[in-house]
């Protein structure tokens, strides 16, 4: 290969691709022209596809992925060869090359981030909030990435060529608004908005209201586990060579989802992602665990097998060269570590505890103190000339059907019918804790196995990874046990927030899992999904209708979660019927209904059994199957109550926010409440087999005909 950028000399931490030197740019700086191939070829990339990428200063490179013999010379017929990559043809170089454009000189890159330091000032000032030393710190960082490196479309924030950026810092939020206005997205207006009712420019950035933010950030620790999910979608299924940047602070490395993210990148060799990590030294309330150590993080980063780069982050010429190697380093992630100041370039608040998250003391004097207002504007890099290589590709879907009388699983059902939704679309991709077998994921793996990721034990990286490839326009289904989602609660809180279209699955939920006890059993679940903003929450009790389930959950928006069960269940459907989202299923009615057991999941058959129990003894009770959680079927409930005068919730959930709640909510209009009596898992679980749990827990068909029998004497005495 050619010579090696500064950190590239073979020292095992990193190999760096081959570059040819152009004359033309300004001293201290490199232009990089065309490799033909690389040898050997990253990890995964035995396909034979040419990559189209830029360098940072505008010429193209080709990154062949498929194997070929080191000897191999390009084919120069403009095709694919069996040795080696196509050779791009000098038309189509012509219409690869973005526009030509000055790169920015030393002075020129200064000014530039003295503008986003000032901006950051001026915008946390007018709000009277803000973060702006956090800003300030990462300034030059920001102005590096801008004016050289980055390749965007502002006018088209969904090219597929784009990069991709997320301030993992999200507080720093006055520093990716003054970039936004640099580069003529925002005007100086709009900046002094920041944090206004209304105002597109929220305290921390959100893709709700801003189309180039691609996740939402603020809580510390998820840009980079997001990235992980983008970087994926790029290496894995885009294929178009976009490059993924995070800015990270150096305080939210003390998160574990920072280290998920990064193992797992390591793991993958994710050599399409860049992080820059601000290490300012200085957190919330002081300095951070390791301050400017920044080889104590350099170790952390070399562990997970990433190549790693140490830079003083002010010094725009070293940061400019930093990018341009991690750019150049192939078959790992790279983080370049920069050691920065926090309110660097006034005196009064550079390197000072104390001030984080406060809008300076004299905003008038610090910016007279940074050169004053400036109105710099940058012409960010175009992304390369490319076309998106997947689409939905909706063909026709054919979902697994199953005869009434059958015993299946419902998580059979959600495998097999996952399978089949990824045979009918190809924007369709899995994720899995490492229980696919248990899930049954796996089915879709051996379907589809270049759509399916394996997340291991790491929940909260698994969710980031579907946020991020939510991000990039696939259908991303996740699943473990329902009882570990709550690990990664946090990540599902702000994919809502984010507005990110995911779905979650959660298998082996409640008692009825059985002799694994209460460690494996999720009974907080549907709480915790019903509380997320704008979510859809479903528990099919039958495998046709998990399957009609599923697949209604491609068209919905927001945070989607199906809960299944681990043991076998009676079909009592067709697989003909339909289960609209927001309906239920009223499967016992009669006139003399007495009352109203609402069932959903493993408790459907349970009250079904203790309806022909109670028959004989001249107790009528209507049966519904609330299948749709939320959105819950408010019309049925109420004409339930209205005709029977009592409503009996029975789930296999803590009766706190589960299926009871969600029928209590159907009457908080201010209208009449019924008579509400709830069944529910109140003690701590033990070890039994699933019969003996449902019994134990009183929510098997004996406890609910008893609860009936009680129910309907009391209103005879009453």
């Amino acid at each position: 290969m050619g010579g090696c950028l500064p950190g590239g000399d073979g020292s095992g931490r990193g190999r760096v691709r081959g570059q040819v030197q152009v004359p033309g740019r300004a001293a201290g700086n490199r232009w990089y022209g065309p490799v033909a191939h690389v040898w050997p070829p990253p990890p995964g990339g035995r396909e034979r596809l040419t990559r189209w990428a830029t360098a940072s200063d505008g010429w193209p490179r080709t990154d062949g992925l498929g194997p070929a013999p080191r000897t191999a010379a390009p084919d120069r017929r403009g095709v694919s060869g069996e040795g080696g990559p196509r050779r791009p043809r000098r038309a189509d170089r012509a219409r690869q090359r973005p526009r030509r454009r000055r790169p920015m000189n030393t002075e020129e890159l200064v000014e530039l981030g003295q503008q986003l330091r000032v901006d950051s000032v001026r915008a946390a000032a007018a709000a009277a909030s803000g973060h702006p030393t956090s800003s300030m710190s990462a300034a030059d960082l920001m102005a590096v990435l801008l004016a050289h490196h980055l390749r965007y479309d502002f006018e088209r924030p969904a090219h597929p060529g784009n990069d991709r950026f997320i301030l993992s810092k999200g507080h720093a939020s006055p520093l990716l608004y003054s970039a936004y206005k640099a580069a003529g997205v925002i005007d100086d207006e709009e900046l002094l908005t920041f944090r206004r009712l209304g105002s597109r420019l929220e305290g921390h950035p959100t893709p709700r209201r801003l189309p180039w933010v691609e996740t939402a950030t603020g809580s510390l620790g998820q840009g980079l586990p997001v990235g992980v999910g983008i970087a994926l979608a790029g290496q894995r299924l885009d294929r178009t060579g976009y490059r993924v940047w995070v800015m990270c602070g150096d305080s939210e490395l003390a998160e574990g989802s920072v280290w998920e993210a990064a193992e797992h990148a390591g793991h993958e060799h994710l050599d399409n992602l860049i992080v820059i990590v601000d290490v300012n030294r200085l957190g919330q309330r002081g300095e951070t665990r390791h301050g400017h150590d920044l080889d104590a993080y350099a170790r952390r980063f070399r562990a997970f097998d990433w190549h790693t780069v140490e830079v003083d982050g002010h010094d725009v010429d070293a940061v400019d060269r930093a990018y341009a190697e991690a750019l150049a380093t192939e078959g790992r992630p790279i983080a370049v570590l920069a050691r920065t100041l926090k309110g660097k370039g006034v005196a009064d608040a550079e390197d000072r505890e104390g001030l984080h998250g406060k809008p300076l003391k004299d905003a008038d004097e610090a910016i007279a103190e940074l050169g004053g207002t400036r109105a710099i504007r940058v012409r960010v890099q175009e992304p390369p000339t490319t076309r998106s290589l997947h689409s939905a590709g909706s063909g026709q879907l054919e979902l697994p059907r199953w005869e009434k009388g059958e015993r299946v699983p419902t998580r059979d059902a959600f495998g097999r019918a996952l399978t089949a939704l990824g045979t009918a679309r190809s924007d369709v991709v899995a994720l899995d804790g490492e229980v696919g077998d248990s899930t049954r994921a796996e089915y879709f793996a051996k379907e589809h196995p270049e759509r399916y990721f394996e997340c291991y034990i790491a929940e909260q990286q698994m969710v980031a990874a579907a946020v991020g490839m939510a991000a990039r326009g696939r259908v991303p289904y996740a699943t473990t046990f329902a009882a570990f989602l709550t690990r990664a609660y946090d990540f599902v809180r702000m994919a809502a927030v984010s507005g990110a279209g995911i779905n979650l699955v959660g298998s082996h939920a409640g008692v009825a899992i059985g002799q694994d006890g209460p460690s494996q059993m999720g009974l907080e679940d549907l709480a915790m999904m019903r509380a997320v903003h704008g979510s859809t929450v479903l528990y099919p009790c039958d495998a046709n209708q998990t399957a009609k389930l599923l697949a209604a959950t491609v068209g919905l928006a927001g945070v989607r979660y199906l809960r299944t069960s681990r043991g076998g269940s009676e079909v009592i459907y067709g697989p003909d019927e339909e289960f609209p989202v927001g309906g239920s299923k009223v499967l016992r009615s009669s006139d003399a209904d007495r009352l109203t057991v609402v069932a959903a999941g493993v408790t459907v058959p349970e009250a079904l059994a203790a309806a022909d129990a109670l028959e004989p003894e001249g107790i009528r009770i209507r049966v519904i199957d609330l299948y749709s959680v939320k959105p819950v079927d408010r019309e049925t409930l109420r004409r339930a109550a209205e005709e029977t005068g009592c409503l009996l919730t029975v789930e296999d959930h803590h009766p706190e926010g589960g299926l009871g709640d969600a029928v209590l909510d159907a009457f908080t209009d201010g209208g009449p409440v019924p008579r509400l009596v709830r069944l529910a898992v109140r003690t701590m679980p033990g070890s039994a087999d699933p019969d003996e749990q449902l019994h134990a827990a009183g929510i098997d068909a004996d406890s609910i005909a008893t609860a009936a029998r009680l129910l309907v004497e009391q209103v005879i005495v009453a």
